[in-house]
């Protein structure tokens, strides 16, 4: 995958976490995911991308890390079972997406509505038709991965920057 593709992800995590959650975060170093260094997270949130790009990308998390953002961005304490956790979760998601994709110079690209995955030790896999990168996060409140696989239309390419 194109750094230029990964790395308004990283300034998209990185502001949406100072501004509305008031952490820093850092990154380890991104690495493609095999069945060797796959997480098995308990919580996932799910965009997917469509139009000059195609793919996803999920926030990945186990679920004392998920219930603390969650709990942080919305201002209120939740668990697991809060009516509304599910979707702080997805607006986390959709936050990082939106920010990336703002930053795709010359790219039309579209993001889907976001899915929860809520379960211990599940699987998200990647189509072998996108890339995948994952960008390992540290925050204050514990660790979580964004995974990211996309696939840039050639013709759309030619003309993007970001």
């Amino acid at each position: 995958m194109d750094v230029r593709f990964i790395n308004p992800f990283v300034k998209s995590i990185q502001n949406l976490f100072k501004m509305m959650l008031d952490m820093n975060v850092t990154y380890g170093k991104p690495f493609v995911p095999n069945s060797d260094n796959q997480s098995r997270p308990h919580v996932s949130a799910i965009i997917g991308f469509s139009g000059d790009a195609s793919g996803a990308v999920v926030l990945a998390m186990g679920k004392e890390v998920a219930v603390r953002i969650a709990s942080k961005f919305s201002g209120i304490e939740m668990d697991l079972d809060h009516v509304d956790f599910a979707d702080a979760v997805g607006e986390i998601a959709n936050m990082i997406a939106g920010g990336a994709k703002s930053e795709f110079v010359g790219l039309d690209v579209n993001i889907s509505l976001p899915s929860v995955i809520i379960g211990e030790h599940h699987e998200v896999t990647n189509s072998k038709a996108h890339p995948g990168v994952c960008i390992p996060c540290s925050t204050s409140v514990g660790d979580f991965h964004v995974h990211v696989s996309m696939k840039v239309n050639k013709a759309a390419m030619a003309g993007a920057t970001s």
